[in-house]
């Protein structure tokens, strides 16, 4: 809103040019979500307890986090709020990349709360049945890969729209058939949200590596919507892209801002209402940026996160079938999955294990913004 209020006030007053340069909305952005977060962390937090949205945790989880028990979740309210209001503030609303940003962030939110409402406040165990929350998920991926093909955001002259292109090639891309390219949208999204959700399961985890890979689509969106910076890396432009490094700024500030209050020892948790927001949001920029692989590399941890629940439990239900429990037991892949659980079970003390998957995460980051002269 500030945008379309105050940057037409700049032919008369110089200093609202500032609303013209997106660099000034993000860094604003990302201000803003700092402080909404700040602000509403504790009112958010005291709500919850006197609520008692309490935290479940299970009984084969590590011992160690059977102290969480009851610890208010659902917390992901805030860095919804912290994300989208920023936006809406920051980001001209006529700008179609950052309005499909907005509306996958909430649709996944969405899903994530009814799931917790029905787990924590109804008492539901099994939450939202996984069919369901699959449904859900996969539905918005269609709407969303049906939306993008025969109505493309990016111009036709640019790149087509059914298109992705690949890390560390110079305008290689990979045109799919448009059912195809529905496909791969829903499976980007649904792979996102999921594999963030996973990772949600260690104070901070999620929430700063979330931080990590927002800032980095926030660069790379800055500069596919520059026509002189794409055309120096010899990357595609996508004009009106670079609007989406305000709502990823915003997306950056919310979850530093939670991070305040879900740093060991958590006083609150995201939730599936965090962690499935944050996944289709960071999927949904990826598709926008036609960067999908270039998530696998800025996601590295997230996706390690997943990839290590998929191993398990294929490897596990294999022995099983074909050999019996007993030895399936007994031969597990990991000791634990996701990924954080099996270094926890090595004897890696919780803190030590984020702080490492902190660095990973930079790491991860680091090599994606090499592809961009690496090529």
């Amino acid at each position: 809103m500030f945008y379309h209020w105050l940057a037409p006030l700049g032919k008369q007053y110089i200093i609202f040019n500032l609303f013209n340069y997106i660099s000034f909305r993000a860094a604003g952005a990302t201000v803003t979500a700092l402080i909404l977060a700040f602000v509403l962390g504790p009112s958010v937090i005291r709500r919850l307890r006197a609520k008692k949205v309490g935290q479940v945790i299970r009984a084969e989880g590590p011992a160690s986090h059977q102290s969480k028990r009851g610890t208010p979740t659902m917390g992901g309210l805030i860095i919804l709020f912290a994300t989208i209001l920023p936006t809406l503030l920051w980001a001209p609303l006529s700008n179609r990349y950052v309005v499909v940003a907005m509306l996958s962030t909430l649709w996944m939110g969405c899903i994530g709360f009814l799931d917790d409402y029905l787990k924590i406040v109804q008492g539901k165990s099994r939450g939202l049945v996984a069919k369901w929350k699959l449904a859900g998920q996969v539905s918005f991926g269609l709407l969303l890969g049906l939306f993008l093909a025969f109505n493309p955001v990016v111009p036709a002259d640019t790149i087509p729209a059914t298109a992705t292109t690949l890390p560390f090639f110079k305008y290689l891309v990979i045109n799919f058939a448009p059912w195809l390219f529905v496909v791969f949208v829903t499976v980007v999204i649904t792979g996102a949200s999921n594999a963030v959700n996973l990772t949600d399961g260690l104070d901070g985890l999620a929430t700063g590596l979330a931080g990590i890979a927002a800032a980095a689509f926030a660069v790379f969106a800055y500069l596919f919507g520059r026509v002189d910076v794409t055309t120096y890396l010899n990357v595609f432009y996508l004009p009106g892209a670079g609007e989406l490094a305000v709502f990823c700024a915003a997306l950056m500030g919310a979850t530093v801002g939670f991070l305040w209050f879900n740093a060991h020892p958590a006083e609150v948790f995201m939730g599936d209402t965090g962690s499935l927001a944050i996944g289709g949001a960071l999927g949904t920029v990826a598709i926008l940026l036609k960067a999908e692989f270039l998530l696998l590399v800025i996601g590295g941890v997230f996706a390690a996160e997943a990839i290590s629940v998929l191993i398990q439990t294929g490897t596990y239900k294999w022995f099983k079938r074909t050999r019996g429990r007993e030895y399936a037991d007994a031969h597990r892949v990991f000791r634990m999955a996701p990924l954080h659980h099996h270094f926890e079970k090595l004897g890696w003390a919780e803190t030590t294990v984020v702080t490492r998957f902190y660095i990973l995460g930079l790491l991860c980051a680091l090599v994606a913004l090499s592809t961009l002269k690496v090529r």
